[in-house]
């Protein structure tokens, strides 16, 4: 490949990584926003749920529509289409004045969240096989690290710019912008381009959809094996970034700071597996067919393992026991010393709280029952 060539596809990986990273930070930072926007509209979780729900199931049902918009026309002009409506569907989630206007909204932006499989087919064109899976992973980074710049939207820039509605404006003003560079700054390539069997030809015949051939790939037992991997690795990541935030603020009483500090070095670490995880299987697919498959079936399975260690962890007992004020309670990991400034709000009206330097245990709280308001002591019972 030519030096030039060469240096031009880094440049549209450049720009598809400044797209990943910035629509992964307007997609999920809403995650951490959880506590605020329910205030905002007086929601419940069960609306909450809603919002999210509505905007993958509009995702879901457009995905096989990308696929097939991206076989028939110029890809760079559909990416820039997408980026325009993430844009435009984020503003106007920002100026939503009630709860059913903000659900529609956010819905919509289920429509530019479909669109990635354009972007990974233009890639393919640019690189060969040997080389892929690295920039497949290096392209997955943005993914954990906009998650990370979202944490830190929603939970310290949104309160120092006026809230939540303010950081939608400017994620939303990037969204335009990026569309602006992908529609002049990135070209099409052939489809199939970049594979070795067509490396020696001057020119390449037109791709042309066929439902015969999209039929075929479900006759693949390999495929159904795929999907059934990606419904079990996405199905808790979803809980993850869409309740995990409120979770942690609402049941644990952490706040800003702490749910920061507590979930950073998880997107951090996950970063670093998506650019491995593809390194690895380039190293490995130069050895056997399987390797990508290979890599991929070991980090489920790793994950699994992890998942299963981590919960027998967190059924360990607590180091000490105390009570509040005389009144008897029982919630889930507060840390002790953050159990005065909370037990008004989780304190119930039974069981006993259990507090230790790491996590309080046995949760059967029910908020709005402790009598009185303000800081109530925490006085040992006994140790044990």
């Amino acid at each position: 490949m030519r030096q030039s060539n060469s240096r031009y596809r880094w440049f549209v990986v450049t720009v598809f990584f400044l797209f990943m990273l910035l629509h992964q930070t307007d997609r999920l930072m809403i995650g951490p926003m959880q506590e605020t926007i329910e205030r905002q509209f007086s929601i419940d979780d069960q609306q909450w749920g809603l919002i999210n729900s509505g905007a993958l199931l509009v995702g879901t049902i457009l995905y096989p529509v990308w696929g097939y918009l991206y076989d028939r026309f110029a890809r760079p002009r559909l990416l820039a289409l997408a980026s325009l409506i993430w844009g435009a569907t984020t503003w106007l989630s920002a100026i939503a004045p009630n709860y059913r206007t903000f659900l529609v909204t956010r819905a919509s932006t289920g429509i530019d969240d479909s669109a990635y499989p354009g972007l990974y087919s233009l890639i393919a064109d640019y690189f060969g096989p040997n080389l892929r899976g690295k920039i497949y992973g290096l392209l997955q980074l943005a993914q954990p690290l906009g998650y990370l710049i979202g944490m830190v939207m929603a939970l310290i820039i949104a309160p120092l710019i006026g809230g939540w509605r303010q950081s939608f404006f400017i994620t939303g003003g990037l969204g335009l912008a990026v569309a602006a560079l992908i529609y002049f700054g990135v070209r099409d390539l052939p489809r199939g381009k970049a594979e070795p069997e067509f490396e020696d030809r001057e020119e390449m015949s037109r791709f042309r959809f066929s439902w015969a051939e999209a039929v075929e790939i479900f006759k693949k037992k390999t495929m159904w094996f795929i999907f059934a991997q990606g419904f079990a690795g996405i199905f808790p990541w979803n809980v993850i970034t869409y309740f995990f935030f409120g979770y942690l603020m609402a049941e644990r009483g952490y706040d800003n700071d702490a749910v920061l500090f507590t979930m950073a070095p998880v997107i951090i670490i996950l970063a670093g597996g998506y650019f491995l995880g593809g390194s690895l299987g380039d190293w490995l697919f130069k050895r056997t067919h399987r390797g990508r498959i290979i890599v991929s079936s070991l980090g489920v399975l790793l994950g699994a393992i992890f998942s299963l260690r981590g919960d027998e962890d967190s059924s360990s007992s607590a180091d000490g026991v105390f009570s509040v004020d005389g009144t008897d309670s029982r919630f889930s990991a507060v840390l002790l010393a953050q159990c005065d400034r909370h037990c008004v709000r989780y304190c119930g009206s039974r069981g006993t709280l259990h507090c230790s330097s790491r996590r309080v245990l046995h949760g059967e709280h029910r908020r709005g029952l402790c009598a009185g308001a303000g800081r109530l002591p925490i006085a040992p019972l006994r140790e044990g």
